[in-house]
């Protein structure tokens, strides 16, 4: 979220105070994510110790903060754990915010610096391991299991249809609206892609992997010169491992696109079956989710807001040379 929710410093304060005993004397808002339900900030103590704090509202899972702690305990060092409260909880309330506390990594994300070779190689090692890892029961029964649905699909081509009918004063969803007429022979053309694709897994027998279902370069954050972590683990799920393998070479944002990547990657993951129907239908599912929500945020509400501008420029981004949908149909599509 890039704008600042209406919660005082004061409370914030006082939360972390009385759930995890620390004295903070600065509180910043960091202007980070695409995510409306998330809201993050840094905060230092009186003794200078720096850490990451995050906010989430909306539908919540623990299973986002016990998996990570999972992971680090089984000694993958690409992941942080929460922080404990005084009571030995992950998490905190704060009014309708969940509250989460973390270690302050001083680093970019993959949007803005690039992983070395190294770290592309240790990157495939790393969601190789998360993908095979032996998840404990208690944990597993958590986790959503992934089902083929046209949910995405059905909901974008009826906003396609009411938003033609729409008239608005504002000029953002003015130039939403004149944007998606021009480009609505390909959103269709996507639904029909991903359609089609979709038919090729109804009788799949792949089995399931632990998928982090997000992974793309905004969720890997890159110390200078130091190790790299894997974060926001707030959507895992069960699903073909192809769910998250298809965020590499993918170009989500601009990144991760070229064949240099994808080999050191899959060095470091190691041999492996891809399918490439899999690969290429949860693509094209991608990007029509994110198109749909992309304009439902940006036709929610008039007025100004910096999460209404940058859904704008991430929808229309989408469509230029080299980024998400090129690379799709270079994937694979029916004529």
């Amino acid at each position: 979220m890039l704008e600042r929710p209406d919660l005082p410093n004061e409370q914030i304060i006082a939360c972390l105070l009385e759930n995890y005993g620390l004295f903070i004397v600065d509180v910043s808002f960091l202007p980070l994510g695409a995510d409306l339900n998330t809201s993050v900030f840094r905060v230092v103590t009186v003794d200078l110790e720096t850490y990451f704090l995050k906010l989430r509202t909306g539908s919540f899972n623990d299973i986002s903060l016990r998996l990570p702690e999972f992971f680090s305990q089984l000694g993958i060092r690409q992941i942080i754990s929460p922080l404990p409260t005084k009571t030995e909880a992950l998490r905190a309330s704060l009014e309708n915010y969940q509250v989460i506390l973390y270690p302050f990594i001083i680093g970019d994300n993959g949007f803005d610096v690039d992983l070395s070779d190294r770290q592309w190689i240790d990157f495939g090692g790393a969601l190789q391991r998360i993908h095979t890892a032996a998840v404990p029961k208690v944990l597993s029964r958590q986790i959503p299991r992934w089902k083929l649905s046209g949910q995405w699909r059905e909901s974008l081509a009826m906003i396609l249809t009411r938003v033609e009918n729409e008239v608005y004063d504002d000029p953002l969803r003015q130039e939403l609206l004149a944007f998606l007429k021009l480009k609505r022979p390909v959103i269709l053309d996507l639904i029909r892609q991903a359609d089609w694709f979709a038919t090729k897994l109804k009788n799949s027998t792949e089995p399931m992997a632990l998928c982090h279902s997000d992974i793309h370069a905004g969720n890997i954050l890159i110390e200078p010169e130091g190790p790299f972590f894997i974060v926001d683990w707030d959507d895992p799920i069960w699903a073909p491992k192809e769910r998250d393998l298809m965020f590499i070479g993918g170009g989500i944002g601009g990144a991760w696109n070229s064949n240099r990547e994808e080999t050191l990657f899959y060095e470091g993951y190691g041999p492996t079956q891809i399918d490439n129907n899999a690969l290429i239908y949860f693509r094209y599912a991608r990007i029509i989710e994110d198109l749909a929500i992309f304009i439902e945020d940006i036709s929610a509400a008039p007025g100004g807001g910096e999460d209404r501008k940058q859904s704008f420029r991430y929808l229309t981004s989408s469509f230029l040379p080299g980024r998400v949908i090129e690379i799709a149909y270079n994937s694979g599509k029916i004529v």
